[in-house]
């Protein structure tokens, strides 16, 4: 069984599902309310052991009670939380998110910037297949991603929003770089997804992918661009839909699955949590995918 190191963003969100978001000030009455512990590291190690595989995470926390719960959710999940960095005297990350019936969201979070500082060294990757990362720790990313080169493991970067500085920072790094749309068009400047792949291939050796939510994903496979549809679903949650799928392509991934699987297994799983809501708790486990898979 495949055991990958997540590193990077973990974080208390509590969201609230509405009717509608509120067009001004006043009180609202949600519909339904969850308050779960993930960030994108946090989740996509969570759903890969939900998915059947061994996890850990590499990410930072307060030394205060919402730190407490966080580890406890995540370890709860199956997930070695034993490289949790504990900071004295910092504050947990935190989010309020408001979410509409269509999955619209208004998140506002909370950072603690004494989390966020580099550490001094990578963790022994011994016993680890493949190694994933996001952009919300850059220091602690780069070194992992240099630790996963020198051990000759997948280095998957994660490349959602953040400054042109650190993803061009972490591009070089990676093996395999899995961008969000918002990320591509950073990078490249191409409001076209396909366009962005192409661009990013360009730029990058390894493999790459640019995701566009509904509209699927465009990945590098020998020199040309491919296409893997979203699957038609009803999406009422769309939150930690991309984690999902980085976590199903980094646990395929470190399987030795084909490519061309790996992206239709992702997107099957991240169509399955667009269903639920509840934030990363909408994950699906691997005999939901495959029964999605067939029908």
């Amino acid at each position: 069984m495949p055991k990958i190191l997540c590193v990077g963003a973990l974080t208390m969100d509590t969201i609230f599902r509405l009717e509608a978001l509120p067009a001004g000030p006043g009180k609202v009455i949600p519909l339904d309310a969850v308050e779960v512990a993930e960030g994108m590291a946090a989740a996509q190690a969570a759903t890969i052991a939900r998915l059947g595989g061994e996890s850990a995470l590499w990410a930072s926390a307060g030394d205060d009670a919402i730190g407490d719960r966080l580890v406890k959710q995540i370890s709860a999940e199956g997930v070695d939380c034993s490289l949790v960095r504990r900071v004295a005297g910092g504050r947990s990350g935190f989010s309020s998110i408001l979410m509409d019936r269509g999955g619209s969201t208004i998140i506002v979070p909370r950072y603690d910037p004494s989390l966020m500082e580099s550490p001094a060294a990578a963790p022994d990757l011994a016993g680890l297949d493949a190694v994933m990362v996001d952009v919300r720790w850059p220091g602690a990313a780069r070194l992992a991603l240099e630790a996963a080169r020198a051990a000759g493991i997948p280095g998957i970067l994660d490349a959602d929003m953040a400054s042109l500085d650190i993803l061009q920072s972490l591009v070089p790094l990676a093996s395999h770089v899995v961008a969000s749309e918002g990320a591509g068009r950073v990078l490249t400047g191409a409001t076209d997804p396909k366009a962005a792949a192409e661009e990013l291939m360009s730029l990058h050796s390894g493999f790459v992918a640019v995701t566009a939510g509904a509209n699927g994903c465009w990945w590098s496979d020998k020199g040309a661009v491919r296409h893997t549809p979203a699957p038609l679903v009803e999406a009422i949650d769309t939150l930690a839909a991309g984690d999902v799928f980085h976590a199903a392509f980094a646990l395929l991934l470190a399987e030795g699955r084909p490519m061309a699987e790996i992206m239709r297994f992702a997107s099957a799983a991240a169509a399955i949590k667009c269903m639920r809501f509840g934030g990363r708790l909408g994950a699906p486990d691997r005999a939901e995918v495959e029964a999605f898979l067939r029908q």
